[in-house]
C-alpha cells in the first residue's frame, strides 16, 4: 500500500502539469475555430428599450462580420445586474456576450451588494455608441420647459415623479441629480427597461421619464411624449431643437450613456479580438452609423483596452454621485 500510495504523487503531479500544459493550447484552437455555432447578445434589459434598439441594430452586420447567428436574449430586471450576473457566471468562451448600458459602472455605486465584480468578473470588448438620456414628459403635463416642470415641483413637494430603466440607470441618476441641483423632490420610480417605462408615461401613470434617446425618438417625434431636455453638454445631433439640460437652467449637470460589449472573465484574449474587429467593422459601415443617428446615438468603437480604462473611471465618479444624493438600494 506504501508503494502504491509513493507511486501515485508523481502521477498526480505529472497529470496536473500536463493538464495545465494543454489547457492554454485547447483555449487557442477553440480561439481559432471560433465561432463555430450561434452567438448570443444576452441584453439585460426588456424588448423596446435603448439597450435593446441598439442591439438590435448591430445584430445582423454582425452576424455578417461573425459568419454566424446572433440571438438577442433579453433579461431585465434590478437595473440590469439580473442579466449581467447570467453572464458573470457563463462560460467564458465568447459564446455569450453582454450587450449593455453604462449602468454596468454604475450598478457597483449604488446597490449595497452585487453578486458580481464588474472589473473582476468581465473582459471589456469595445464600445459601441454613446448618447444622452432625454427628459420626456406626458403631453398632458402642463409643463413646456425644465424651469416650468421645477416649478411645478417646487409647488407640489414629494408629489410629483420621474421614471427611469432601472435603480441604477443612467436615467436614474440624471433625476436624482436634477433633484440636488435644483432642490426639488421629485419621487424615483423604477422600471425593468425602457419599454414599460415608456409605455406608462405616454398612459399617464408617471408623468416624467429620464431615459436614452433610442427609447423615446420614436414617440417624441410622433407626439405622444413631449421632451424637455437632453443630458450631455452638447445637443443631439438627432434633436438638435432640444436644449440641454444647462441650457435648460440646470446648472454643472452632465450625465453621458453609452451602450458596450463585454464578455466573462478568462475568455481568450483572442475571441475578444474577433469580437473587437467585428463591432468595428460593423461600426464603420455608414448605413450602421446613419441608423444609430436617427436613434439619437453615435457609433465609438475602439479598442477593449480603452472601454477598459473607462469602466475604472467611472466606478468612482458614480460612487461620489450615489454618496452625495444619498443613493444605495439595498
Amino acid at each position: 500500500m506504501t508503494h502504491t500510495s509513493s507511486l501515485r504523487k508523481p502521477l498526480l503531479a505529472a497529470a496536473l502539469t500536463l493538464l495545465a500544459l494543454v489547457q492554454p493550447w485547447a483555449a487557442m484552437a477553440q480561439s481559432g475555430s471560433y465561432p463555430d455555432k450561434p452567438i448570443r447578445f444576452l441584453v439585460p434589459y426588456p424588448p423596446g428599450g435603448g439597450t435593446d434598439v441598439i442591439a438590435r441594430i448591430v445584430q445582423t452586420p454582425m452576424q455578417q462580420a461573425l459568419g454566424q447567428p446572433v440571438i438577442i436574449d433579453n433579461k431585465g430586471g434590478a437595473g440590469g445586474s439580473v442579466g449581467t450576473e447570467i453572464v458573470s457566471r457563463a462560460a467564458p468562451d465568447g459564446y455569450t456576450v453582454l450587450f449593455t448600458l453604462s449602468s454596468h459602472t454604475i450598478n457597483p455605486a449604488i446597490f449595497a451588494k452585487l453578486s458580481f465584480d464588474t472589473v473582476r468578473d468581465f473582459e471589456p470588448v469595445g464600445m459601441v455608441a454613446s448618447l444622452p438620456q432625454i427628459l420626456v414628459a406626458n403631453p398632458q403635463v402642463p409643463v413646456k420647459t425644465v424651469a416650468e416642470m421645477v416649478a411645478l415641483a417646487k409647488s407640489k413637494p414629494g408629489m410629483l415623479s420621474y421614471a427611469s430603466v432601472g435603480n441604477g440607470s443612467p436615467g436614474h441618476l440624471a433625476g436624482e441629480l436634477l433633484n440636488i441641483r435644483m432642490g426639488i423632490q421629485m419621487t424615483h420610480v423604477p422600471y425593468r427597461g425602457g419599454g414599460p417605462a415608456v409605455t406608462d408615461v405616454i398612459g399617464g401613470q408617471v408623468p416624467f421619464l429620464w431615459v436614452s434617446i433610442p427609447a423615446a425618438a420614436q414617440f417624441v417625434k410622433s407626439g405622444k411624449l413631449k421632451a424637455l431636455a437632453v443630458s450631455t453638454l452638447k445637443r443631439s445631433a438627432a434633436f438638435p431643437d432640444i436644449p440641454t439640460a444647462q441650457e435648460a437652467g440646470i446648472p454643472d449637470f452632465e450625465v453621458d450613456s453609452w451602450y458596450a460589449m463585454f464578455v466573462p472573465a478568462k475568455t481568450p484574449k483572442p475571441i475578444i479580438d474577433k469580437l473587437n474587429r467585428a463591432i468595428n467593422t460593423v461600426l464603420a459601415d455608414p448605413s450602421v452609423r446613419e441608423k444609430l443617428l436617427a436613434q439619437g446615438s453615435e457609433g465609438v468603437g475602439g479598442t477593449p483596452e480603452a472601454l477598459g480604462k473607462i469602466v475604472d473611471a467611472e466606478i468612482p465618479k458614480w460612487t461620489k454621485l450615489a454618496k452625495d444624493a444619498n443613493i444605495k438600494i439595498n
